[in-house]
């Protein structure tokens, strides 16, 4: 009777694992010393490649500042916030706050805004709201779109301080109102004085 062969399984041995190891490990440690011997010898080409880097991020990172900037220097050139449309307007604004020392400054309006169009943190660490109207010569801001501000600005966006700024003017019920609840407004003529430096910030 034959007995069937039987083939034996292949058991790693002990032995070269560790003396795979060691040369995997070995490999490893000279090339990070080759990396590492490279650098000392080359330190002007390491710091180059550092502020290159750094700067990029910086660079990219920085951009919707930049365009902010941009806007805000461009309407108080021509001293015409009406040539701007909407959204240049919202950012034209966050801008100055920039410009005049605020931080995080960040542009939120669009749908579902809660009446808040930006949003920023004053040079005393206060939190700041903003309502933009860019509105026409001759059509002012009312007392409701005051009252949403007033409704949303502390309890729902936590905000210290509110400020509406339009480029027009306002009723007397939303000045009135305003007054009672601690809002500031801007209208267009001190908009105007804010960008071009002869006014100090509304918030100071």
């Amino acid at each position: 009777m034959n007995r069937r062969s039987r083939r034996r399984r292949w058991r790693p041995d002990c032995s070269s694992i560790l003396l795979a190891l060691a040369v995997t490990a070995a490999g490893a440690w000279l090339v990070l010393r080759s990396i590492a011997t490279w650098i000392e010898t080359h330190p002007a080409v390491l710091a180059t490649v550092i502020v290159v880097v750094g700067g990029a991020s910086w660079y990219q990172s920085a951009a919707p500042v930049r365009a902010a900037r941009r806007s805000a220097e461009q309407a108080a050139a021509v001293d015409d916030f009406h040539t701007l449309d909407p959204s240049d307007f919202e950012q034209a604004v966050a801008g100055l706050c920039w410009r005049d020392g605020c931080r995080d400054v960040t542009v939120v309006g669009g749908a579902g805004d809660l009446a808040a169009d930006i949003l920023a943190t004053l040079p005393d660490g206060r939190r700041m709201l903003i309502q933009c109207k860019r509105y026409v010569v001759g059509r002012r801001v009312g007392s409701p779109e005051v009252q949403r501000v007033g409704g949303t600005y502390s309890i729902v966006h936590r905000a210290d301080l509110a400020l509406v700024v339009t480029t027009a003017g306002y009723t007397e019920a939303a000045e009135d109102y305003a007054a009672r609840a601690g809002i500031g407004l801007v209208d267009g003529r001190q908009l105007a004085r804010w960008a071009d430096g002869s006014a100090s910030p509304p918030w100071a």
